[in-house]
């Protein structure tokens, strides 16, 4: 099967076990490329002793630690193929991920970002709100992680209207003019999660507003480390978004530059899914082996989207739990996880993080 065959799919219809099959098969053939197409990731297949002609599963392929694309610069693509370069968000000193993708790469990373986000938000294009500066993206030095979500994120809906100026102070006038032509009929909003609480939360009620947004649906992402530090929960996040603006239908999704596009996004059941085009493996602390299902480890990420690039198997620096498989309330087949935090130690690279750690 390819992954034109999958954009045919519901991005939620497989079980589990048939998805393994059909992501295994996937992947293993784009990691053959990138055996033949990129030095160093031969080296390291090879270094681990794997023969991919051999390989029958996505668990038996090498996985690459997150932070190894900040050290080397990995592509399965000539220099002249290369059509965006995608960095992840750093504080201030921090060396950034470099994610080399040719127009084709990129073109998919998008489509499939729709697909998933447009099955939780429904595939009508709604009137958006999106809780940033038109600057972040703009300005070519601000694209990063962060820039291409918006970009992208900004295609689910229709005349966007970004509610933040340039110093990132709330635009009021902007907001109510939205909700005075949109505020009746569905809409959507999307903000990196810090920002939506330091920028739209706490600036509404600073000035003591309270909006009429019951038809708004919000869309955030990630970075909830800073906000855990101020005691800020994921429940006591939405109870107070909740109290300022009446909205009521949320949905955060876990995701990363490197392999930008295979988002878990949040159900209405609060359970984070991976889509046919994308599977998490939780992994021992001490071992690496499997964990059991409702047991702590390292998320260990799998996609089938990256094809100039070999980031098709990566051990991430955060913590998590696999849920349940196949029987989430919501209907959605697959796995379904929690992600607890980061591993001690890890640095800060969320685009919400990154940016609240100026804080």
């Amino acid at each position: 099967m390819s992954i034109e065959q999958l954009h045919k799919m519901n991005p939620y219809c497989l079980a589990q076990q048939e998805k393994e099959s059909i992501l295994s098969e996937i992947v293993i053939e784009i990691c053959k490329k990138h055996y033949h197409q990129c030095q160093d990731y031969k080296k390291i297949v090879d270094f681990y002793g794997v023969d991919l002609t051999d390989a029958n599963s996505y668990y038996e392929l090498p996985f690459l630690p997150v932070r190894i694309f900040k050290k080397y610069n990995l592509k399965s693509i000539p220099k002249d193929k290369i059509f965006k370069t995608m960095t992840s968000s750093g504080t201030t000193g921090q060396q950034v991920s470099r994610i080399y993708l040719d127009k084709e790469n990129a073109l998919l990373q998008q489509k499939v970002l729709l697909r998933i986000l447009s099955d939780i938000t429904g595939k009508q294009r709604l009137p958006m709100l999106i809780v940033d500066s038109p600057d972040v993206v703009s300005d070519r030095k601000l694209f990063s992680a962060r820039g291409a979500a918006l970009m992208s994120i900004s295609m689910m809906g229709r005349n966007p209207v970004y509610v933040l100026n340039s110093d990132m102070s709330l635009n009021v006038e902007k907001l109510q003019e939205f909700l005075e032509k949109y505020g009746e009929q569905p809409n959507i909003m999307f903000g990196m999660t810090f920002m939506v609480w330091q920028h739209f939360y706490q600036e509404l009620k600073k000035k003591n507003l309270c909006l009429d947004m019951k038809n708004t649906f919000l869309l955030q992402s990630g970075g909830w480390k800073k906000l855990q530090q101020e005691s800020v929960s994921r429940e006591r996040f939405k109870e107070e978004i909740t109290k300022v603006s009446g909205i009521s239908k949320f949905s955060d999704h876990y995701s990363m530059a490197e392999q930008n596009g295979s988002v878990y996004a949040e159900c209405e059941c609060g359970h984070y899914h991976a889509s046919i085009y994308s599977d998490i493996i939780v992994r021992n602390f001490k071992d690496f082996s499997v964990c059991d299902i409702g047991e702590e480890g390292i998320i260990q990420v799998v996609s089938c989207l990256p094809n100039s690039y070999p980031g098709n198997s990566l051990l991430t620096e955060d913590i998590g739990v696999i849920e349940g498989i196949d029987d989430c309330p919501c209907g959605r087949k697959g796995k379904y996880i929690k992600v607890i935090g980061r591993l001690k130690n890890a640095e800060l690279r969320g685009c919400s993080d990154t940016y609240a750690a100026k804080y």
